[in-house]
């Protein structure tokens, strides 16, 4: 079959109401999903011994209420508007701004997809090994690609209704509940509950920073399948619902995990997770609990490269296809080398980068364009949204301002390592964290340069394609 231009660009424009076949309980199961992991638990595993048990559930709730609403938020634009992230980032940006969105995107999905591959093909040499006397990890590194590679074939729709649905979210939960369990029962949690934090890094609202950064990292994603959910009011409930839910919880159980596996001693992540599995192997039902975590991390590998996929598809015109195979290749290659050592800086500066650019688009399309997109005009190079040679100075000035606020409230390790002005800087500025600072400066200022830099648009001739409840 020949493949043309128009094809690509097809795939990428406001979907059908034939194609927007996810219901409510399906978005919720694909994003409360997306929201546990073995990632996620090294992630809340950095929290402790700084802050303690209490400090760190506190902190894990606050982030992930935070970054679950502003997934929720952007997730809304894309089941009003039918488009993928990249392609609604189009009027905040320009046409040609929201390909450095695009290029950032695809640089971190591609890192997170590998990153998945090794996860699931630790946990099934583990397994492999204790049963079978057989390790075997490239060759399960393999099969995790090849995996994830052919849901992302599949699509959103397919991988939510066929598998999640019926399998996949059920076991999620077994689990979830097979960990809090032990947890509860075999350690002192009561104990640990009112021990103080030994403090350092992270600080109480680095840590909020840590666990918004999550969710926040899923926000260039989030519309390439809230495009597809049937209730858009549903949709977003059911994404900030769960999301935040599981995000916090697993949060815990990370932080409770680090401290009865290292007690005071600092932890690097990668710690985290291989002495969470050889600590579970050996217990009754552990094989079982290294499997559901297999199963989950596919789906997280899935979405990384269905939406590299996509992304890609906002600056060049390729069979979707195609480029899952390529993302999928990309990732494998990636994930033969890399290491968990700086994950968390990685999340930080995710974060940093993300929320800052989601305050612009959230600032444009709620405040500035009233929650209406010209559909026809996000395509169209020479329209509305073209502005200054493809570039709307108003967003790309916000979202770098936003940017650097990030870093300056923040102070991830590596700026503070590296960046000679950030270690002149007063520790006092990390008393908020980055993430809310970020988002407001970049919101604030957005809409004051939009309405000084940017001509208005001409009357919507599509607006809120397919907009339901």
């Amino acid at each position: 079959m020949e493949f043309t231009t128009q094809d690509a660009t097809h795939e990428i424009r406001p979907a059908t109401a034939a194609e927007r076949r996810m219901s409510t309980f399906g978005t919720g199961v694909l994003w409360g999903d997306l929201a546990v992991g073995l990632l996620v638990l090294a992630a809340g595993g950095l929290l402790a011994p700084a802050l303690g048990l209490r400090d760190a559930l506190l902190a894990a709730a606050i982030g992930s209420v935070i970054g679950a609403a502003l997934l929720a938020l952007v997730g809304r634009i894309g089941s009003e508007t039918g488009v993928p992230t990249m392609v609604a980032l189009r009027p905040a940006l320009g046409m040609r701004g929201s390909w450095i969105a695009s290029a950032m995107n695809i640089t971190q999905l591609i890192g997170w997809a590998g990153l998945e591959f090794i996860i699931i093909a630790q946990a099934a040499r583990a397994i492999s090994d204790e049963f079978f006397g057989f390790e075997g990890y490239y060759l399960w590194l393999s099969l995790a690609a090849v995996l994830a590679t052919v849901f992302a074939l599949g699509g959103p729709v397919v991988v939510v209704r066929q598998f999640l649905e019926r399998f996949g979210f059920w076991i999620v939960i077994a689990a979830t509940a097979w960990l809090t369990w032990r947890l509860f029962d075999v350690y002192d949690i009561g104990g640990l509950w009112n021990d103080d934090g030994a403090g350092g890094f992270p600080s109480f609202w680095q840590g909020v920073d840590l666990a918004a950064a999550l969710p926040v990292s899923w926000l260039p994603l989030v519309a390439d399948y809230s495009r597809y959910a049937r209730n858009t009011a549903g949709a977003a409930r059911a994404t900030f619902a769960s999301y935040a839910l599981a995000n916090t919880w697993f949060f815990f159980l990370g932080a409770g995990y680090a401290l009865v596996f290292f007690g005071a001693e600092p932890h690097a992540p990668n710690d985290v997770i291989y002495r969470l599995v050889d600590s579970m192997l050996p217990l009754t039902l552990g094989w079982m609990f290294l499997f559901v975590i297999m199963v989950d991390e596919t789906d997280n590998a899935f979405a990384n490269v269905y939406s590299t996929a996509v992304s890609v598809q906002n600056m060049v015109a390729l069979p979707r296809q195609l480029l899952v195979i390529g993302v999928g290749g990309a990732a494998f290659l990636l994930a033969l080398s890399v290491d968990l050592l700086g994950y968390e800086t990685f999340l930080l500066l995710i974060g940093g980068v993300f929320v800052s650019l989601f305050g612009v688009m959230l600032a444009d399309y709620f405040l500035v364009r009233g929650r209406h997109y010209d559909g026809e005009a996000l395509f169209d190079p020479t329209g509305p949204y073209r502005f200054l040679r493809g570039f709307n100075p108003a967003g790309l000035l916000a979202w770098f301002a936003g940017f650097w606020v990030y870093i300056v409230t923040a102070q991830p390790l590596w700026v503070l390592e590296h960046v000679a002005i950030a270690r002149e800087l007063p520790t006092e500025l990390t008393r908020f964290g980055g993430t809310v600072p970020s988002f407001i400066v970049s919101l604030l200022l957005y809409v004051a340069l939009a309405r000084l830099l940017t001509r208005p648009s001409p009357a919507p001739t599509a607006a809120r394609a397919g907009h339901a409840g």
